[in-house]
């Protein structure tokens, strides 16, 4: 018995460590598990049957049912089964005799742990001696009772005797297969549970936006965990081992360890901030360090979690700004998604009058002014819950009830999941925007000194009234009013004196307007009626202005009075009927000034129809002026030359005469557009075309026989003399062309002294210095005085052709002519008498000592090559 015994126990040791490896190579396959885990169990059944204690002829025992006990108590139905079929299968195909006995033993076994198992897992049973002694008891009673009451009477007594030995040897076994397989899934359970531990630690560290390392003392890494942020090729297992200084700059490194050495020494989590530049940029990190425990014989370490933080740095700059530009100068609202108020800013208060405290957790609707119906309200939320915003102009009302005009923005604020969690409005105060809007329309449609409308007021009114004029087919009328020698009272009694007579003539005005008339003033005394008069015809209309035109007159005479002065104005009229929309409102007011400036042709207090003549004569007259402005771009002024002799008939100079060659009206002389070029302010580009080929044909003749002595006269007109570098000019086309500065003359007349004497001796004694010469032409028709000629750099004064013609008639020009020459001779200058056409003229000049001629009795104006031949025929 003892061989047998030792034979199961060896066999139970063996087989249970065949069970222990079965379950741990298998943990993996949970389904093939149970299984195997069932054969196995089976097989040691088989092999303890195999290995019986012998107590009795007959009598055999074995642990079987133990074995069958622990399949059912620890792997289940499936595992016990099994293992109670192969145990079966055994004793059928060896047919003991106890075959029986043994399958309903080992079954009952099979029962027994599985009733055990399930009260393990609903009670507080346990697998303690306290709880497997009694077990194990029972089991091994049951199967030693079911022999007992199997075997033939003869051995029942020996199978009793044998009973407690057999308890005795079989219960420890028991015990012993059972704390092997507890063993063996305590262990497995405490490998599982490791292994779950440190998969959800690596779940956790994983989890983790840091890189956790672990870096000892002096500076070398030891580990490196979850995701790698700084290192950008993430083959962490490269870093372990290197030192700081091998993968960061050496004073970020030296800044690094010296934050773990003070960690070590101060023992205690320290944080640091650093940052490090990549390629996309500057990152900004966040280190934190604790000791971490190690043995005694190894360096001590820190672990270090690692976070970028550049997002946060950013998140939070971004919060700054917001913060500032919440508290900026435009009022701010933040609600909740049930619209009430949780934040509003200074601006806000300021424009509302409503403090912060007085507001929160209320609803916009406190500042409601009444203004809007219901259905705005409707359209606005609408848009802000379709599209997420909405912004317009509302009227709102103060803390003091005073309703105010606002720009309103409105935008949804939403989450993360797409819903609305807040509404921000920002308010703009518009009351000084509408004032001012206001005043800025006042001041484009109104005067601003008599209050009446302005011109782009008068248009539209005009325009209006000419749609009505269409449609009822009635004439109205425009009146033009220009006030007679307005600028006398400027410069007599001053502009404020003139402002409070325009005042007084707009006051004047008013009372003849009907509620459809318009009185406009346009600029300085010029003033519009727009008189609404329903006329059917032109009969009954210029019937109504004469009425109208008389009663205007009346009260332009009313006395204005100034200080102990009575004033009394009158004015220039020009009207033109309004006629439905056959011409553009601007054109009609243009007749209306085209038919004032007729009526104040022929004098004061004059009034005039417009006449499509006027305008006729307006046309050609912009017509002129474009055709003279084509001409100069095509180079088709030019220059004539008229001959100036002396009293022995030889040519001593010439005067430069400028001719336009039309390229269809042919040759013009200047009195065919000199008054258009003045008046359109294109006459300086004339006069420069003059000076440069009346420079350039100089420089010519410099080198011909008869003309490289003579002077070249140039007539400088007031547009020349009084513009801003005109001195520099000359002498820049002189230089430019190679003239001779000192046969150059320059023309002036009279009256081009007059605008400012001193200005014009200035320019006119610099260029003398430079050697050019000076004439005054038409002497003796304008204004200057004795003194002045006195001053001025003069060379030679040209009797004007007016006195010339007079002679020999008129005693009175020859008087003039005398003086004039006597005159000359005292100051020292030439003289030169210009309209010279007969010999009698040429011989009385000459008498009274003119020696210098220029006329039709020697030479009209002719072109350059002209005056060559001319020299050559005098010469001959």
């Amino acid at each position: 018995m003892l061989i047998s015994i030792i034979e199961q126990a060896v066999l139970i040791l063996a087989f249970g460590w065949l069970i222990t490896t079965n379950m741990r190579q298998l943990q993996a396959y949970p389904r093939l598990m149970p299984i195997s885990s069932g054969v196995w169990f089976g097989l040691i059944t088989i092999g303890c049957m195999s290995l019986p204690f012998s107590i009795g002829p007959g009598v055999l025992l074995d642990v079987g049912d133990s074995v069958i006990f622990v399949a059912g108590l620890f792997g289940g139905v499936l595992t016990g089964g099994l293992a109670l079929l192969l145990a079966s299968v055994f004793k059928v195909w060896f047919n003991d005799s106890d075959t029986l006995v043994s399958i309903i033993s080992m079954s009952f076994a099979l029962i027994f742990g599985l009733l055990i198992k399930l009260a393990l897992i609903r009670t507080r049973f346990t697998l303690s001696l306290r709880y497997l002694i009694p077990v194990s008891l029972v089991l091994n009673v049951v199967s030693i009772s079911l022999i007992y009451y199997h075997v033939e009477p003869q051995l029942k007594a020996h199978v009793l005797s044998m009973a407690l030995p057999f308890l005795v040897v079989a219960i420890p076994l028991t015990l012993m297969l059972i704390y092997i397989i507890k063993d063996t899934e305590h262990r497995q359970y405490e490998q599982q549970a490791l292994k779950n531990s440190q998969a959800r630690l690596l779940a956790i560290t994983s989890a983790i936006p840091d890189m956790m390392s672990v870096i000892d003392e002096h500076g070398r890494y030891l580990e490196i965990m979850a995701d790698n942020i700084i290192f950008s090729d993430n083959k962490d297992v490269r870093r372990i081992g290197k030192s700081l200084h091998d993968v960061y700059p050496l004073e970020h490194a030296e800044r690094v360890l010296d934050f773990i050495q003070r960690t070590l020494h101060e023992k205690k989590v320290l944080h640091l901030l650093f940052d490090l530049r990549f390629d996309d940029g500057l990152h900004h990190f966040e280190s934190v360090a604790q000791v971490l425990p190690t043995p005694a014989n190894e360096p001590r370490a820190v672990v270090v979690l690692t976070r970028d933080i550049s997002e946060r740095v950013q998140d939070d700059t971004d919060l700054r700004i917001a913060a500032v530009a919440f508290e900026s100068f435009q009022g701010m609202l933040v609600t909740d998604r049930h619209n009430r108020i949780l934040r509003v800013n200074h601006a806000f208060t300021k424009v509302t009058g409503y403090s912060q405290a007085e507001v929160l957790g209320k609803t916009p609707s406190i500042f409601s002014s009444g203004q809007h119906d219901k259905s705005f309200y409707k359209e606005m939320w609408q848009s802000i819950q379709h599209q997420g915003h909405w912004q317009g102009e509302i009227y709102d009302k103060r803390k003091s009830g005073q309703v105010y005009p606002q720009w309103l923005s409105i935008t949804a604020v939403k989450d993360n999941n797409q819903d609305i969690s807040h509404y921000v409005a920002s308010i703009t105060d518009l009351s000084a925007e509408k004032d001012n809007a206001k005043k800025i329309h006042h001041l484009a449609y109104y005067d601003s000194l008599t209050g009446l409308p302005n011109r782009r007021f008068l248009i539209n009114t005009i325009k209006e009234m000419q749609k009505l004029s269409a449609s009822q087919q009635r004439l109205g009328a425009l009146i033009f009013l220009d006030l007679d020698h307005f600028k006398n009272i400027n410069d007599l009694w001053g502009h404020a004196t003139g402002d409070k007579l325009l005042r007084h003539v707009a006051h004047q005005l008013s009372k003849m307007l009907s509620a459809q008339d318009c009185l406009a003033r346009l600029g300085s005394d010029q003033f519009v009626l727009l008189l609404n008069l329903q006329a059917s015809d032109d009969v009954e209309l210029k019937n109504s202005l004469a009425q109208k035109i008389s009663e205007l007159r009346d009260l332009l005479d009313f006395a204005y009075v100034h200080g102990e002065q009575t004033l009394r104005t009158s004015a220039c009229l020009g009207t033109v009927s309004v006629d439905g929309v056959k011409e553009p409102a601007e054109e009609l007011l243009r007749q209306a000034e085209l038919a004032m400036y007729a009526a104040k042709d022929i004098g004061r207090g004059e009034h005039c129809f417009f006449d499509p003549a006027m305008q006729e004569a307006i046309s050609q007259r912009l017509l002129l002026e474009e055709d003279i402005v084509r001409g100069l771009a095509a180079k088709e002024f030019g220059v004539y030359f008229q001959p100036q002799f002396n009293d022995e008939h030889q040519l001593i100079g010439v005067e430069s005469l400028v001719r336009w060659h039309h390229f269809e009206r042919g040759l013009l002389s200047p009195f065919a557009f000199i008054e258009v070029a003045e008046a359109a302010g294109i006459m300086k580009k004339i006069d420069e075309v003059v000076m440069l080929r009346a420079c350039e044909q100089m420089a010519a003749w410099s080198t011909v026989a008869g003309l490289s002595d003579i002077t070249v006269s140039i007539n400088v007109s007031p547009a020349q003399l009084y513009q801003t570098g005109f001195v520099e000019e000359v002498l820049a086309v002189v230089k430019q062309t190679g003239a001779d500065l000192r046969r150059l003359k320059l023309e002036i007349t009279e009256s081009m002294l007059v605008t400012d004497m001193n200005q014009a001796i200035s320019r006119m004694r610099e260029l003398k210095a430079a050697g050019i010469r000076f004439s005054i032409d038409d002497f003796g028709t304008g204004y200057s005085s004795l003194q002045y000629l006195q001053q001025l750099p003069l060379d030679q004064l040209k009797i004007d052709q007016s006195f010339v013609r007079g002679l020999p008639e008129d005693a009175s020009s020859l008087a003039i002519i005398r003086a004039v020459i006597a005159m000359a001779h005292s100051l020292g200058l030439e003289v030169i008498a210009e309209g010279v056409e007969t010999q009698t003229q040429r011989d009385i000049l000459l008498a009274n000592g003119c020696q210098l001629y220029q006329g039709y009795l020697y030479a009209k104006p002719l072109p350059a090559a002209k005056i060559a031949e001319l020299v050559a025929i005098n010469n001959d």
